[in-house]
């Protein structure tokens, strides 16, 4: 089989995210990504400049995409509680099974560790607290910081679920977030 001699950036980033999500972020090398896009190593290089920058450009890239999925799923829910939850439910698709969650850990490491990736997921965090917050607007009393309380219960309901993954994630998550609305909802309306 021939090489393809041109491919697009993004489709050459998706093989490299593919690389990192099914075995880690160390597992990212030219070698590896060459064989797995079907470009040289020596095309690989040119383009990306070394590991440490292929790794950034992977990474961004995965920030690009959940930045247009948070967009996206925020368009389309109802701006209601309801649809704070069904906006999380749908971003807690992508996590599948406790592998690929476990998986996902050393590439948040990764994001963790270089400054540039950790302002993306500052930019995330706040375009997500305000669509977030936009679902419970019209409901009064609500906590200031809405947004923030619902994504941080949100995350750490999957953190609980990866310790006992009996059940589908995107199931213990609905159902923790329900119970979430349910006490700050119950707890607004009952201020003097």
């Amino acid at each position: 089989m021939t090489r393809p001699k041109t491919q697009p950036d993004e489709q050459v980033l998706e093989a490299a995210l593919r690389l990192i999500h099914e075995h880690g972020p160390e597992a990212l090398t030219f070698e590896r990504l060459a064989k797995a896009c079907g470009l040289s190593g020596a095309t690989l290089v040119q383009r990306f400049g070394n590991k440490a920058q292929l790794k950034q450009r992977t990474l961004l890239h995965a920030w690009d995409g959940l930045d247009r999925n948070t967009r996206d799923l925020a368009a389309r829910v109802p701006k209601t509680p309801a649809g704070a939850i069904e906006l999380l439910v749908g971003l807690s698709q992508g996590y599948g099974g406790i592998e690929s969650y476990a998986e996902g850990l050393l590439v948040l490491r990764e994001d963790l560790r270089d400054p540039l990736l950790r302002a993306r997921g500052a930019a995330w965090k706040t375009s997500l607290c305000d669509a977030l917050a936009a679902c419970f607007a019209s409901i009064p009393g609500q906590p200031r910081d809405i947004g923030l309380l619902m994504a941080s219960h949100w995350q750490g309901s999957l953190l609980w679920w990866s310790f006992d993954p009996a059940i589908e994630v995107a199931a213990y998550v609905g159902d923790s977030l329900n119970r979430f609305v349910a006490a700050i909802t119950t707890t607004a309306t009952q201020k003097p």
